[in-house]
């Protein structure tokens, strides 16, 4: 897999490279012994395909923030304590991930 990662490094900094014709990158794919069906997938310009055949999944990710406990004006007021059996609040960041 590194090879393919590698590779395509390679192709991203490499204007030539990045601009040559299918044969040419064909002949690059098979130099650096890439595996046959990730030759194809390349060629194809199918990302989809070529991240099946390397095992990843695309993954979301939804950034929300918390709900602020109290104004930030409010910072010369005492802050009260909570009773020990009462539940943490979810003041903070969360952040929710999942792949499809």
């Amino acid at each position: 897999m590194t090879d393919v990662i590698d590779f395509l490094e390679q192709m991203g900094q490499d204007a030539q490279l990045r601009h040559a014709s299918q044969d040419e990158v064909e002949l690059a794919l098979t130099s650096a012994e890439i595996a046959p069906e990730l030759q194809a997938a390349i060629l194809a310009n199918d990302p989809a395909q070529l991240e099946t055949l390397l095992g990843q999944a695309p993954v979301c990710a939804i950034y929300l923030p918390g709900k602020e406990d109290e104004e930030e004006g409010d910072e010369d007021e005492e802050t009260p304590s909570k009773e020990p059996d009462e539940a943490p609040g979810h003041s903070g960041l969360r952040a929710v991930i999942a792949a499809a």
